[in-house]
């Protein structure tokens, strides 16, 4: 099982390339930066995980520029988006910002993508909530055609472009990895639908993820797809030797612990504590 770290880098916290090289140097697999591009003051959408959202939605910078300067002072780290709001991105745009981070990473970019949960942030990119589902596999489709075509086209009912042609194309083949996020069971459909993995968090309100681990490995057996087509990446691990091996034993690929925004002389420890814990699983 593989082991990453998850952090809303802002003004106040480690760079994103001093915790990079710290991940590195200690063997954690991935870094992962979460988006949002602004937190509008209406406030109609509650957070997911209840009670006041915390200050760092509102001062996280952005990952695609936070990762960058993370690859160019590391070279085995893998990069990943957790998660990237494709719904409020241009896809054309989008689609050059993640083969470019795939070039000058060397193809080390996990581009892990989720509809959202923040209404009034949406409104704001002209996104319809209720519709934001459809949207984002339409921009996953017409990402793909931009990476893997020389001459690219879609047509869809959100998105639609004529032929074009635009580079770099990704290092990784045929793109990189589309880990989608999204609770059980229609995140899990949309994995399977296009997506290259599942990234469920650990535990929501009404289930932990290992209760619905078996249903979803039989969504996936009943579908056109492999296992292997689809890792598991458990967002928010749990700190428990205990329970990191009952996610190994039931087939996760991989778990991501947060870290809260913070200095290094407070972050490098807890990073250190991580490393326990991965050696008693391991």
């Amino acid at each position: 099982m593989k082991f990453g770290v998850a952090m809303f880098c802002t003004d106040y916290s480690t760079t994103p390339a001093q915790l990079g090289i710290a991940l590195e140097e200690r063997g954690f697999e991935s870094m992962w930066f979460p988006e949002h591009s602004h937190i509008p003051l209406s406030r109609k959408s509650p957070w997911p995980q209840g009670g006041e959202l915390p200050k760092k939605y509102y001062d996280v910078i952005d990952p695609f520029v936070g990762l960058a300067s993370a690859a160019s002072v590391t070279k085995n780290l893998k990069l990943a988006t957790g998660i990237c709001l494709v719904v409020q991105r241009d896809p054309i745009q989008t689609a050059k910002e993640v083969a470019t981070l795939d070039l000058l990473s060397n193809g080390r970019f996990l581009f892990g993508i989720g509809a959202g949960w923040n209404a009034d942030e949406m409104e704001n990119h002209g996104t319809d909530f209720s519709r934001r589902h459809k949207l984002m596999r339409e921009r996953v489709e017409a990402m793909k055609a931009i990476w893997t075509k020389s001459k690219p086209e879609y047509h869809g009912e959100f998105v639609d472009f004529n032929p074009m042609m635009t580079w770099p194309k990704p290092v990784q083949k045929p793109h990189p990895p589309v880990l989608v996020g999204g609770e059980f069971p229609w995140g899990a459909r949309r994995a399977i639908r296009y997506g290259n993995g599942w990234v469920p968090h650990g535990r929501r309100p009404t289930y932990g993820v290992l209760d619905v681990l078996p249903k979803f490995w039989e969504m996936v057996d009943a579908s056109d797809r492999s296992r292997e087509e689809l890792p598991v990446t458990v967002f928010g691990g749990d700190e428990d030797a205990d329970q990191l091996k009952r996610y190994r034993d039931a087939g996760v690929d991989r778990v991501v612990f947060n870290v809260q925004p913070a200095k290094a002389d407070e972050v490098f420890p807890i990073l250190d504590r991580f490393v326990g814990l991965m050696g008693q699983v391991s």
